[in-house]
């Protein structure tokens, strides 16, 4: 394969921290790369060099000057103004056409106040169908998946198989990448390593590679404590031999010649053969030198909630909302119950974040009530923590004052992988991954009785989900949540929201069931369409055996066979 880009000896760092360090490996046409690691690893970083947003410290990126390459950033570097320019910049209406398969209707007679509206999924989906349109030679996509619903996922799977270029993603969804790649670079303490396979054979690798070096250690380390315990014992030996040499003896023995000569030549020579050994088992001690491999890095995070405050702490009659026209849902009734854990379900653009909002009192009805409890406490974690200041430090934005809750503060910071030392360091200096840990801090260090949690998993690495995951399981409060991470939603939650057909209804299932319902359903109209376009066939089929091909109902009806027998194939293919 030709290669595309060689990446050499890379080095950068902000401050005092490096965060890339001596970086090596090539890009060749057609590859397929996932590039992971934990937050703040530095991915975003080396994906802003290799596209030539930000200069290395050192090493190059060596490149055809013809080289195309298309850079998806993450959905919180869009800007109106960003989005508005991608809308005016669409000659041929390519855009038109992507946009339309992703899902999006008429983006073409979107107007600013449409634009200021749009959901995180229909910001992903705007900017991915821009870097599609140019067709580059490098697709460099930054967490492509987060707020994608299952149609713009299952898009860009498709594309992606038919794409004759070199991609590069950077992602912590396991299913994508399952999906999408044949090659892991994982980034680890500013080093990279490279793994063959997709992410779950990574996975696979890495724990192999560990329980290896983890069980050379173990051999190791008692080969250490016996070659330890034999230098003990000729160390032993070697000083008993010179204590043996000054010995004064009996009066008797003093008189035998040489005694003391005799006992300082043994003691001699034992110690250089003593010395001897004691050399060849340091240089084995020194072979035996290894270091024991490094655990995972674990993740904790633990909310407190407040006492129970009733039954229904939210409920909603005839709810209505509208944008510029535009009704996202109507006429909806619902409630939620204190301890209810509930995932908001449904499409990009169906106003899933538009809800949160009004239960956050940040957006109104357009007609019926949304009532909520005046007693709930309510947490919210936006869908791209855009509401931290870049320009504010962890310590500010915390806005903690008591010695106490400080104390308390870079504990919980320091259980989620944020050291002591950053404490007043720039939220700007952090990645979103951590920016997203540190607004789960805040929300830690009080007490909640209400979560509000929008795409939580967005940006957060896996070991961080898998903790969030288990934690938020075991919270006594009641959760809402909107989640595109369909296995962190069906773990989760036990209850639905379901935005579907201009509604918000409430299903008494977790997703697994509701899916699978679903599925039947579908399913069963399935086939009793199928079932009335074969006997409509076989209806067709008998008028025609009645006509000539000189009958003016012939062509009519034996186009309408055409038809029929194409959507029987349909069907028949979907099964």
């Amino acid at each position: 394969m030709t290669i595309l880009m060689k990446i050499r000896g890379l080095q950068k760092s902000f401050g005092e921290q490096t965060i890339l360090k001596n970086i090596d490996f090539d890009i060749s046409n057609q590859e397929r790369i996932g590039l992971v690691g934990y937050n703040g690893a530095g991915k975003t970083t080396l994906a802003n060099i290799l596209s030539g947003h930000i200069k290395a410290d050192k090493g190059t990126v060596q490149t055809d000057r013809t080289l195309k390459i298309g850079y998806l950033l993450q959905s919180i570097e869009y800007s109106i103004h960003d989005f508005n320019s991608i809308l005016t910049d669409d000659e041929g209406g390519k855009l038109y056409q992507l946009t339309s398969r992703l899902g999006l209707s008429k983006v073409q007679s979107w107007n600013s106040e449409r634009l200021s509206h749009l959901s995180g999924g229909e910001k992903l989906k705007l900017a991915l169908a821009h870097v599609w349109k140019t067709m580059p030679d490098l697709l460099i996509l930054d967490e492509p998946t987060n707020h994608l619903d299952l149609k713009g996922i299952s898009w860009l799977l498709e594309e992606l198989q038919q794409y004759r270029g070199a991609v590069l993603i950077i992602s912590h969804d396991r299913y994508f990448l399952d999906q999408s790649v044949s090659k892991i670079l994982e980034l680890e303490d500013g080093k990279l390593h490279t793994y063959q396979g997709n992410y779950s054979a990574y996975r696979q690798e890495k724990k192999r590679l560990y329980e290896e070096r983890l069980h050379q250690y173990e051999v190791q380390q008692k080969q250490k404590e016996r070659i330890e315990s034999q230098i003990a014992t000729l160390q032993n030996w070697s000083q008993k031999a010179h204590r043996d040499s000054t010995k004064q003896g009996s009066r008797s023995e003093r008189r035998q010649l040489g005694f003391k000569e005799y006992h300082r030549v043994k003691a001699k020579k034992l110690d250089n053969q003593v010395k001897s050994k004691l050399k060849r088992l340091e240089q084995e001690l020194e072979k035996n030198k290894a270091e024991k491999p490094q655990e995972a890095e674990s993740v904790n995070f633990q909310f407190s909630s407040g006492e129970k405050r009733g039954k229904r702490i939210i409920e909603a009659k005839g709810l209505t909302k509208a944008f510029d026209g535009r009704t996202l849902f109507k006429d909806s009734h619902f409630y939620v119950k204190h301890g209810e854990r509930i995932g908001l379900i449904g499409d990009n653009g169906c106003g899933k974040t538009t809800l949160v909002k009004m239960m956050l009192d940040a957006e109104p009805a357009t007609a019926g009530t949304l009532w909520k409890s005046r007693s709930v406490k309510a947490a919210y974690l936006s869908q791209d923590v855009s509401d931290l200041s870049v320009d504010q430090t962890v310590a500010e934005v915390l806005n903690l004052s008591d010695r106490a809750e400080i104390a308390n503060a870079r504990t919980i910071l320091a259980n989620m992988g944020i050291k002591e030392n950053r404490f007043h360091n720039e939220i700007g200096t952090f990645s979103l991954g951590e920016r997203t840990r540190i607004k789960l801090a805040g929300m830690i260090l009080k007490d909640y009785d209400l979560l509000i949690l929008d795409e939580p998993t967005n940006h957060l690495d896996l070991p961080s989900r898998e903790q969030l995951e288990q934690t938020l399981l075991e919270f006594q409060g009641t959760i809402i949540i909107v989640s595109h991470d369909l296995y962190f939603t069906d773990q989760l939650c036990n209850k639905l929201l379901v935005f579907e057909n201009g509604r918000i209804t409430r299903v008494e299932t977790g997703l697994k069931d509701y899916r699978s319902r679903k599925k039947q359903r579908h399913a069963k109209r399935d086939e009793e369409e199928r079932l009335r376009i074969e006997n409509r066939m076989t209806a067709v089929l008998g008028e025609l055996a009645g006509l000539t091909p000189q009958d003016p109902r012939y062509h009519e009806l034996d186009q309408e066979f055409s038809e029929l027998a194409k959507r029987k194939r349909a069907f028949l293919e979907k099964e």
